[in-house]
């Protein structure tokens, strides 16, 4: 079958609308990406009038149809690039207006004798840029890294700007080879592949976006609002990631629990407010002492646990006492009002190569822990068998 350019003109233009009407009604349900959204949609909606500008540049005099279609499909692409900009924060607008300044200037200059060649080659240079540098913008987004729909966008822009760089360096050279056919073929491959981006870019841009949606709801769904750490169930799952993949032979494990003494005596006494302190204050406590490296959650009211590997389960005693001590200092400073002695009972277990599961030590860890408590709370106990 034979498709005519402007039945691939009018394609592209309508997948374009399309897309853009995707991005405004995403919005709706990602008010936080609003601004990308909108570059978005304002990206694709400029594409699809370039495209029509594309089908009747020939009707205005000189090169001014041309020069039209060409600034106004540039101005697409550099929307599409402040879109991707948006993700991470950064901004393009210096360049996008130096880009344009100077491809109007070119066409100003230009001959209309050879409107054809620059509208072939010349224009095609700064949108082979300006798609590099959105997959170069996307690349180097931290933010976007876990979500693998990024390496479609990726894709996706990079294609577009090796297509274009192509028209722009080694189009000429084949058409001086090998005659007009070739300028033919080009335009025609040209579009096809435009049609593909045109719907491929703007469902990976959606798909990146829900993905990022649904990683967020899946880490507040794993974490303790009032301490912001892990809750129980990320705990568990984290560590039986950690137990399955440690490698034989590797150094133990270890598994701390904490319950904060007299916790209830606080809450009755000050309310919970000043409760609700003494959870943030230790947590920010723990979190100081033993670094990120740990796997550190609030697995209920006042208990916590912390499971700990390499070096920092060598030191996992010395770490727990550092982190009694430590929110001993901030209660202390933070909330001297208080009139009890803030303090926590803690226990230890280990987890030996091929020993216990994590539920079994948390256990073990738990006993000791009611152990310290029974004998007044405020110190560390280790399980039987971890010394």
């Amino acid at each position: 079958m034979n498709v005519d350019l402007t039945t691939l003109y009018l394609l592209a233009t309508g997948t374009l609308i399309a897309s853009a009407g995707m991005m405004l009604w995403e919005y709706r349900a990602n008010p936080g990406r609003g601004r990308a959204l909108g570059l978005f949609a304002a990206g694709f909606a400029t594409l699809a009038l370039g495209c029509v500008a594309a089908l009747y540049r020939r009707d205005l005099p000189g090169v001014w149809g041309s020069a039209l279609a060409n600034l106004i499909m540039i101005g697409a692409y550099l929307l599409v690039l402040q879109g991707v900009g948006a993700l991470r924060g950064s901004r393009h607008g210096a360049f996008g207006a130096a880009v344009l300044a100077v491809m109007a200037a070119a066409w100003a200059l230009s001959d209309p004798a050879e409107m054809d060649a620059t509208w072939s080659h010349v224009s095609a240079a700064p949108i082979a840029l300006i798609n590099a540098m959105t997959a170069l913008s996307m690349w180097r987004n931290p933010a976007m890294r876990p979500f693998p729909a990024r390496r479609m966008v990726i894709a996706m822009t990079g294609l577009h700007a090796l297509i274009y760089a192509g028209r722009a360096l080694v189009l000429p050279w084949l058409v001086r080879e090998h005659g007009l056919p070739v300028q033919a073929l080009a335009g025609k491959f040209t579009i096809y592949e435009g049609v593909l981006y045109s719907v491929i870019l703007p469902m990976a841009l959606l798909r990146l976006l829900r993905e990022e949606i649904h990683g967020e709801l899946l880490r507040e769904s794993q974490t303790d609002y009032l301490t912001r750490l892990g809750n129980r169930r990320w705990f568990f799952e984290e560590g039986a990631r950690l137990l399955k993949h440690r490698p034989a032979g590797s150094s133990p494990l270890a598994v701390l629990a904490f319950d904060l003494d007299q916790f209830k005596a606080i809450n009755d006494m000050y309310g919970h407010q000043t409760g609700d302190e003494v959870l943030q204050a230790f947590a920010r406590a723990a979190q100081d002492v033993i670094g990120p490296r740990a796997v550190l959650a609030r697995i209920g009211g006042e208990e916590f646990a912390a499971l700990l590997r390499g070096d920092d389960a060598l030191k996992a005693q010395a770490l727990g006492e550092a982190v009694a001590g430590r929110f001993t200092q901030a209660v202390a400073g933070r909330l001297a009002h208080i009139s009890l002695p803030v303090t926590v009972s803690i226990g230890l277990a280990r987890i030996e190569p091929g020993d216990a599961t994590l539920a079994a030590s948390l256990m073990a860890a738990d006993r000791a822990m009611y152990r310290a408590k029974s004998l007044g709370g405020n110190r560390l106990e280790i399980a039987a068998g971890a010394a």
